[in-house]
């Protein structure tokens, strides 16, 4: 990864695109490994963009309390490819199809300095998603006797159910009551997936359902096919058909 000669600090990300307005996380994750030759390979098979937000510092002056417009000005004087300048609108209606098609908005004021760990002058803006899913088993949670999160599902156009996220942020009294109320549904099938290095060795235990609960979650990204960002349950759908509750939900 190149960036333009100079001294200067930027506010930025690193990001795999797959198409036009999609970014691959799970791509960019596998970047972690300890094998240097496949840490290569990956780089060329899916190559990584740098996309800047916002220039802090050049040559011998700090931007931070410069106005955010006139810091962005800076910026789109100074990047030039391989890094990207992350898009910029200067109206709410410009910025609704990112509502529509991507994750959210950012949405800054125009005056605001830069406060380094904190959002004072900016909110984002988050695309919320809706979906009925199946529940199709739990995990626990770390108190004995609890639900830490649901693990969802939706039917395929094979007809094969597949999990696609799990829904978690129950309140202290749901958790506990929980066990009770999804142990008439049990399969007695239960384990343990492979530790990772998200959960730091720790196994991931399941309990697996039968395909009989419906679920209303909301969540606001997708990745690969999959809930990346923690779904929330709204509701029980005891009026849904699960067969009713199809993969297609995510594309829309």
């Amino acid at each position: 990864m190149r960036f333009p000669p100079g001294r200067y600090v930027l506010d930025g990300e690193i990001i795999i695109e797959v198409e036009a307005g999609r970014q691959e996380f799970d791509l960019l994750s596998q970047r972690i490994h300890p094998a240097a030759s496949r840490v290569k390979m990956l780089s060329e098979k899916t190559p990584a963009t740098y996309v800047a937000f916002d220039l802090l510092a050049r040559d011998d002056d700090v931007l931070l309390d410069r106005p955010f417009l006139e810091r962005r000005a800076a910026l789109e004087a100074l990047v030039a490819p391989p890094v990207a300048l992350t898009p910029m609108v200067r109206t709410a209606g410009e910025a609704q199809q990112w509502l529509q098609d991507a994750e959210g908005v950012i949405a800054k004021e125009a005056g605001a300095p830069y406060q380094p760990g904190e959002r004072t002058g900016m909110v984002k803006v988050k695309r919320v998603r809706t979906i009925d899913a199946v529940v199709v088993g739990w995990r626990p949670g770390k108190e004995e006797g609890t639900v830490g999160s649901l693990i969802l599902g939706l039917y395929g156009p094979d007809g094969q159910l597949r999990e696609v996220g799990h829904s978690s942020g129950f309140t202290a009294q749901e958790k506990r009551a929980l066990p009770a109320r999804l142990a008439p549904h049990e399969t007695g099938e239960r384990g343990s997936g492979e530790p990772s290095r998200w959960t730091a060795g720790r196994d991931l235990e399941w309990v697996k359902l039968r395909p009989e609960l419906v679920v209303e979650v909301t969540f606001d990204h997708v990745s690969d096919g999959r809930i990346r960002h923690g779904a929330k349950v709204q509701r029980w759908r005891e009026d849904k058909d699960p067969e009713e509750c199809r993969v297609e939900q995510l594309d829309t």
